[in-house]
């Protein structure tokens, strides 16, 4: 019975443990962490406890607290939050601060997927090194070594499969960043992925509708039009309306799939950013976090057909012959995506048609540029993946249409005004206007040296200047490495905007091969300042309307003017008038201030019971009278509770620089 007892009070005791470690670590708690850590800081303090003086004094008894029960129970709340601050000390980057890598359900689940997860990142490194990550990463950029860094990198990413192989197509696509041979090298990863079965797809029809799929189509077309690693496409016809739609089906699955293959994705470009200088300059990790963010959105097919919608009502008005298929709002959701069917053959497979005579391609060209430029330009928000693939021709309209809007890019004001005046200086070779336009589309504006950027834009512009065509992939690989060199950063939108550019010209290429983007903005923008200063004559009545509505916003506010100039002059003659700035207005800035105000304080609390109970203990040497163990006690005391606040802080300190990084 004694030994049952002490079990009892064991388990009584970590219990006790769990609930004050859990309030004393703070809020965010990991449970399984918590968990763990209590029960090897219970295992070895008993162990201990047992060891060097239950075992040594026999006449111990149950239920008797002593000085040494004191001790045991404190040092196992001490330990316990010591491990845990361990465990988040070595804890892997998460994919977002909302999102959780592992099942909360039961702690065996938990520990069965961070052994899988844990064996799939072993497995991604190991294909690292034996690759040739490590050894080829620390010399790059170097001529020699290029090409065997591309090789290696190309080799681990198809080695690491499934979301390894996407990303890698995705880096292939940014030829602003990597060099031809990192391009080539990655263009040959291929991804072979199978089709789902009909039954799977009949299945997850049925589980997002509720029904039968022949309770919502008439007819389902059992072969796909295609299939990705994300889902895959199938012809269909409406019951009700009898309307032909395309539908887009994600696979089950894979947002649990992805989520974790995310996650390994950045602790693998986290390790390669930390071997490798190259790695870090070029932004690897940010790369993969962008990936990572996008991925999420395109296993979100609400997000793609709120996308469609935009595009479309942006170029509603169009006297372009541009179709965006229309959405079928009412049987789509996060999972499943109903869209009108268009009829058409994909830039691509052009040539294949028989009747080529019939078809314009130099104004298939113009007419692409013009929607992207009318999107991006005036609208701000445009297709980010302009790829042949994406866009189709109808051979007996030659009208185009615009697919897969699972990403779209969105430019604000300021932005729309630095991509106008960076066409035009490309296209005038004026460094200054080139200049300008940057400044308005990067983040750091405030460290630019204008003679230095203008100077190595100014060598740029003359690299291309005097030919029949300028080289676009190569100018904005030059310009965007000109700014990483500065130290500058694009906004996010901005470099995604650049890279369209790039896409879009290559599209363009494929129907003609001499049409230059740069002198057709130029063209466009000229047609859209004239059409602009038209518009108030050619449609008086709305102008009219405009006028109204604006003057019904302002005079308001102009009512106002004298009354608060008269207020201004009487604080200014009174003296008044006093310039003020305070920092605690904005909240962010005040919610950082109080935070860290309140660790300095428990830093200095926990300090200054470290020092006093240090001095305490000193003191006490010094005396032979009983009262010095009253002295010792309250110095381990202090010494103890030094030691909670201390662990506290470095727990905190520890999740604030994950939340930044």
């Amino acid at each position: 019975m004694s030994t049952i007892n002490a079990l009892l009070q064991i388990l009584l005791v970590s219990i006790m443990i769990f609930f004050i470690s859990g309030r004393l670590i703070g809020s965010n708690v990991n449970l399984f962490r918590r968990v763990l850590s209590v029960i090897i800081s219970v295992s070895f303090t008993t162990f201990v406890f047992w060891y060097t003086y239950i075992r040594e004094n026999p006449q111990y008894e149950d239920g008797v607290v002593s000085v040494a029960t004191l001790l045991w129970i404190g040092s196992m709340l001490l330990i316990s939050m010591l491990i845990y601050l361990f465990f988040e000390l070595f804890d892997p980057i998460a994919l977002d601060e909302g999102a959780r890598r592992y099942s909360q359900k039961t702690i065996f689940r938990k520990m069965v997927n961070y052994w899988r997860y844990q064996k799939r990142l072993r497995t991604v490194l190991k294909a690292a090194v034996t690759n040739g990550i490590t050894k080829t990463v620390k010399y790059a950029r170097n001529r020699d070594t290029d090409k065997q860094l591309a090789i290696a990198l190309r080799a681990t990413l198809e080695e690491s499969g499934g979301i390894f192989i996407k990303f890698g197509q995705v880096l292939s696509t940014r030829k602003e960043l990597f060099s031809p041979v990192f391009i080539e090298e990655l263009k040959k990863l291929q991804q072979k992925v199978s089709p789902m079965t009909y039954d799977e797809v009949k299945t997850v029809l049925k589980e997002n509708y509720n029904r039968d799929p022949e309770d919502v189509f008439s007819f389902f077309e059992e072969k796909p039009l295609a299939a990705a690693s994300i889902g895959q496409v199938h012809r269909a016809v409406l019951k009700d309306t009898h309307e032909e739609v395309v539908v887009k089906i994600l696979r089950p699955q894979i947002k649990t799939i992805m989520r974790e293959d995310l996650s390994i994705l950045l602790e693998f470009a986290d390790w390669i950013t930390a071997k490798s200088q190259w790695a870090e300059s070029m932004g690897f990790k940010a790369l993969a976090e962008g990936f990572a963010n996008s991925m999420k959105e395109e296993t979100d097919f609400s997000i793609e057909a709120r996308n469609m919608i935009q595009i479309r009502n942006v170029l509603k008005h169009s006297e372009l012959n541009v179709k965006i298929p229309r959405v079928y709002e009412e049987f789509s959701n996060e999972n499943i995506l109903v869209m009108e069917y268009v009829k058409g053959v994909s830039i691509s497979e052009l040539d294949k048609v028989d009747d080529k005579q019939a078809i314009d391609r130099r104004e298939l060209a113009r007419t692409l540029m013009y929607s992207y430029l009318e999107q991006a330009l005036i609208s701000g928000i445009f297709h980010a993946d302009p790829h042949p693939g994406n866009i189709s021709v109808n051979p007996e309209t030659g009208e185009l249409a615009i697919l897969d809007f699972g990403a779209v890019c969105r430019l604000s004001g300021q932005q729309q005004e630095g991509l106008k005046l960076f066409f035009i200086g490309i296209q005038q070779g004026d460094a200054s206007i080139l200049f300008d336009a940057i400044s308005l589309l990067i983040k750091n504006k405030d460290e630019i040296n204008r003679q230095e950027l203008e100077q190595a834009i100014g060598q740029i512009l003359l690299k291309i200047s005097y030919v029949n065509k300028i080289p676009t992939d190569e100018t904005i690989y030059s310009i965007f490495t000109v700014i990483r060199e500065s130290g500058l950063q694009f906004y996010s939108s901005v470099s995604l905007a650049l890279r369209v550019i790039i896409t879009l010209d290559g599209t363009i290429n494929m129907l003609d091969p001499k049409f230059n983007i740069f002198d057709e903005a130029k063209e466009f923008m000229n047609n859209y300042m004239k059409a602009s200063i038209r518009k108030p004559f050619k449609e008086p009545m709305e102008t009219m309307e405009k006028i109204q509505e604006e003057l019904a916003l302002l005079v308001p506010n102009l009512r106002k003017i004298p009354r608060r100039v008269d207020q201004l002059i009487r604080k200014i003659e009174d003296g008044k008038v006093i310039l003020h700035h305070d920092i605690f207005s904005d909240k962010t800035n005040a919610k950082f201030v109080t935070q860290l105000f309140s660790k300095f304080v428990l830093l200095m609390v926990g300090i200054t019971f470290g020092f006093i109970s240090t001095a305490l203990l000193a003191i006490s040497q010094f005396i032979e009278t009983v009262y010095a163990i009253y002295l010792n006690t309250a110095a381990y005391l202090g010494l103890f509770l030094c030691s909670i606040l201390l662990v506290r802080l470095s727990i905190q300190a520890i999740r604030d620089m994950k939340r930044r990084d």
